[in-house]
């Protein structure tokens, strides 16, 4: 659809932009990107002709952007700027059917009836139809940019750029607008090509990237690989970190503030520790970098209080998510700064050890018994009803945890977990042979991402062998502990 060709040219004399080439296809939603001075809005003028070639060229359907007439080239490219404004008061229709002028011919520019079709119809899409009589001037920022969308789409364009269209815009207008601009591309084969400053909202949106510094290309690619984090440190320099979206395949950016420091070295231990009959809790000085399977505070997170919680073994889980964070309010916790878990273990059996290393420390909490024991190799031989958790896993650590260490040190515990269930023989009542845990059995990993960085927790690192000799004497006395408690 769109071919630049060692394109060069800008301003003055000198070229802003220097040898850029890249190609746009038809029906792609292509975001430029870069920092303030890299060339994104001389790119952009030049691609739409307001700034002249000075070497290279650009190719619109087959055709050199110097061959288009004014109205030919109208027909082919729309702009969208993020300055669009209006100095007349024009109704909503007046402001649209504007964009109609490169479609009308003869002297006296007659209205047709496919004008009327197309701007009544270009209205709907974009959702201003409602209020196509009113004068423009009364309408909000976002209502406004979406006029002024209608206006370009109603050129009826091949090609439709825009100049970050996002900018004033509150949260719920830009969704609206990328989420219209995604579906003409793929719905109407409508190409896109649109600056964006929030690399986040073009992780999101866009088909490929190109990312420009300093008026050449860095890179032009797939948005997983143009938000690389040390890509973005250098070319923006400033400090970020990169995150998987939470629901959808794309990349995006952290922010780190020059004022962020890490407190000082916190540690973990038996002290900040609550036991009673009801619950067990422990609450950090500083919020901890987490990763569980709790009830509430699932997954990936930063949490200060950890509640392991008795419940009867006849509780109903059938709404256990509502009560769960109803119990914790009760008992003045703050859900969203809160790891919770259930137990029907008697909190009395719970066990708790620090363990040393060189340059970092561990603490490990757990709570076990072994009532409702399950060999997972066998447990279709179940029943898929749920009973409250009976071994829940505690592990905080004292140190700095990368994601691969993260998710190896619940691979770890979980192995030395499962020893523990075979040196002690547990049976599977079920099928009655050695069971490798219970059926809601839950883990947290907690870490003050304070001091030593451990990059790994395998079970021959230094963190994954103190972790699996913590996690499997702790929970080795905490299963004992449930015995000799139901013998006595």
């Amino acid at each position: 659809m769109l071919t630049v060709h060692q394109l060069s040219g800008g301003y003055t004399g000198e070229a802003v932009l220097k040898d850029i080439s890249f190609e746009v296809k038809k029906g792609e939603l292509f975001g430029v990107l870069g920092p303030n001075g890299s060339g994104k809005t001389t790119l952009l003028k030049m691609l739409s002709g307001i700034l002249p070639i000075q070497k290279g060229e650009i190719v619109i359907g087959g055709k050199r952007l110097q061959e288009y007439k004014a109205k030919q080239l109208a027909q082919m490219i729309a702009v969208l700027s993020q300055h669009s404004s209006q100095s007349f008061s024009y109704t909503v229709k007046d402001t649209v059917s504007l964009g109609r002028y490169a479609h009308q011919h003869g002297l006296f520019q007659t209205w047709s009836h496919q004008d009327e079709e197309v701007v009544q119809k270009v209205m709907k899409q974009v959702g201003v139809d409602a209020f196509q009589d009113k004068n423009i001037q009364q309408l909000s920022g976002g209502e406004k940019q979406r006029v002024f969308l209608a206006q370009a789409l109603a050129q009826e364009p091949e090609i439709l750029l825009l100049d970050e269209p996002t900018n004033h815009l509150d949260l719920s207008y830009q969704k609206e607008l990328l989420d219209l601009l995604k579906k003409w591309t793929t719905e109407n084969g409508l190409t896109v090509i649109s600056i964006f400053h929030d690399l986040n909202l073009a992780g999101l949106y866009c088909d490929r990237l190109l990312l420009l510094e300093n008026g050449t290309i860095n890179i032009d690619h797939i948005p997983n690989e143009v938000l690389r984090e040390d890509r973005i440190k250098l070319v923006y320099h400033t400090n970020i970190q990169k995150h998987p979206h939470p629901k959808v395949a794309a990349p995006q950016m952290v922010l780190l503030p020059e004022k962020y420091r890490k407190p000082g070295k916190t540690v973990i231990n038996e002290t900040m520790l609550d036991v009673s009959d009801e619950l067990i809790r422990l609450t950090s000085p500083i919020p901890l970098r987490t990763m569980s399977s709790g009830v509430i505070g699932s997954g990936t997170g930063w949490h200060q209080t950890f509640v392991n919680r008795h419940v009867n073994k006849n509780y109903d889980c059938s709404d256990h998510l509502l009560e769960m964070a109803a119990f914790l309010k009760s008992k003045g916790f703050e859900p969203s700064e809160t790891v919770g878990m259930m137990t029907a273990v008697v909190l009395d059996d719970v066990e708790w050890k620090s363990f040393e290393h060189d340059d970092f420390s561990l603490f490990v909490v757990v709570t076990a018994g072994v009532g409702n024991a399950i060999d997972a190799s066998k447990s279709e031989m179940h029943s898929s009803e749920l009973v409250p958790g009976t071994i829940n896993t505690w592990i905080f650590i004292n140190a700095e945890l990368t994601e691969e260490a993260f998710i190896q040190s619940i691979m770890t515990a979980t192995e030395a977990k499962v020893k523990t269930l075979h040196d002690l023989e547990i049976l599977d009542q079920v099928t009655g042979t050695i069971a490798t845990g219970t059926s809601t059995d839950s883990i947290l990993i907690a870490a003050t991402q304070t001091g030593k960085v451990l990059e790994y927790a395998g079970t021959i690192t230094p963190l994954g062998k103190l972790l699996s000799k913590a996690v499997y004497q702790c929970t080795t006395d905490a299963i004992q502990k449930s015995r000799m408690r139901k013998k006595t």
